[in-house]
């Protein structure tokens, strides 16, 4: 009998940055797995092996982005608010195609399932618990989603490139941390 194939975290990585590439480009319902894995230099095999299949597969690049984007606020975490608030900048920067599907719902519409709840509020979690040194507690979550809403509106339209051509994003984004740091003092 022959051994199964198995596969490591960076074939898993390069999967799931290939996919987020793909969706971002061409939308989920158009991508296949076979594409995706010969762009991989796998076969679809190791998609099944590693996900279970292509809504899986889906639902898991929304979960990495999550992850990956919750590290870089996590390392950020205990230099403040402001210094969230630029880590947040520069990881979408860094993850444009992952950041659009991550807040686009393109993808969850078309697997089907959503990502885990779990996943996404532990990205969130540096940022409620700055928050919390800084606000009552029963304000904390108004507070959290009031700044996320603040810098993921200022980090969209950037990355949209929707705004008259001479906006400085820096001095915008400069702005908008200021409003935040302001509406939220520390204690």
């Amino acid at each position: 009998m022959a051994r199964p194939a198995t596969y490591d975290e960076a074939l898993r990585d390069r999967l799931l940055d290939i996919t987020a590439e793909t969706v971002d480009r061409e939308g989920p319902e158009r991508i296949s797995l076979r594409d995706i894995a010969q762009r991989a230099g796998t076969s679809t095999s190791a998609i099944y092996a590693l996900f279970g299949g292509k809504a899986e597969l889906l639902v898991a690049v929304i979960e990495h982005g999550f992850t990956s984007f919750g590290t870089a606020q996590a390392s950020t975490e205990g230099a403040g608010l402001r210094a969230l608030g630029l880590a947040y900048r520069d990881w979408a920067k860094a993850n444009p195609a992952l950041y659009r599907l991550m807040f686009g719902g393109a993808i969850t519409d078309a697997a089907g399932c959503a990502p885990d709840a779990e996943v996404m509020s532990s990205a969130m979690a540096p940022l409620v618990r700055t928050l919390a040194a800084r606000v009552p507690e029963d304000e904390v979550m108004t507070a959290a989603v009031t700044v996320w809403a603040q810098v993921h509106g200022s980090v969209a339209l950037e990355l949209a490139a929707v705004a008259p051509e001479v906006t400085d994003w820096d001095v915008v984004y400069a702005a908008a941390l200021d409003a935040v740091e302001r509406a939220f003092p520390p204690r």
